[in-house]
């Protein structure tokens, strides 16, 4: 029997800390904890998949709560399944003690940890479908009020103006007129066609 621990934060700026001092205190390696820095909608995540070709009849993954391991219904279930049945592994997830395979193996305890893992899972989606609906709700309320969303628009300033000149006198390269505006090659040519168009 190996322990396996499994840490997932939604984007690169996240800290793991916390889930991972929490699979440490479960004496995990660290060579045996796979962190993905990445959105929980699927199960196509580099380090779970490298994980999953690790896991052996009679291991144990570790996962600090269960929206860490997945925020899909349907998916959270299929995998446990492959997880626990096909593989034949087993599953604590430290926050929620009713989930741990190794535990509940007579068919009342499976019947509970099958049903509180139906309940989480829902929840688990119903939280992912509500950050989605606020999101879109932020996003339409910052456009009716004429906010401009995403990165800032370029705009013609007297740096590209002058660059723009020294460039089509031939005094300077394209690529040196770029940094001179202090613009990306695609902006550049962008803000070209809007200034000749004038």
């Amino acid at each position: 029997m190996k322990k396996f621990g499994y840490i997932r934060v939604s984007s690169k700026d996240q800290n793991e800390a916390r889930q991972y001092e929490a699979l440490i205190s479960e004496e995990i390696d660290e060579r045996d904890i796979f962190i993905d820095k990445q959105s929980g909608k699927n199960f196509e995540r580099p380090q779970y998949q490298a994980l999953k070709r690790c896991l052996r009849a009679g291991d144990v993954l570790f996962v600090h709560s269960l929206d860490r391991f997945g925020r899909n219904k349907d998916q959270i279930l299929d995998e446990w399944k492959d997880i626990t049945k096909n593989i034949k592994a087993h599953i604590v997830v430290l926050d929620m003690p009713l989930l741990d395979t190794r535990k509940y193996q007579d068919s009342l305890g499976s019947f509970v940890t099958d049903l509180v893992l139906q309940i989480l899972s829902w929840v688990a989606q119903e939280e992912r479908e509500k950050i989605r609906i606020r999101q879109a709700e932020g996003i339409a309320v910052a456009r009716a009020k004429g906010k401009h969303l995403g990165r800032p628009k370029a705009i013609i300033t007297p740096a590209f103006e002058k660059a723009y000149e020294l460039w089509k006198d031939g005094e300077i390269t394209a690529v040196e007129a770029m940094e001179k505006a202090g613009m990306a090659k695609a902006t550049f040519y962008r803000k070209v066609k809007e200034y000749e168009g004038k």
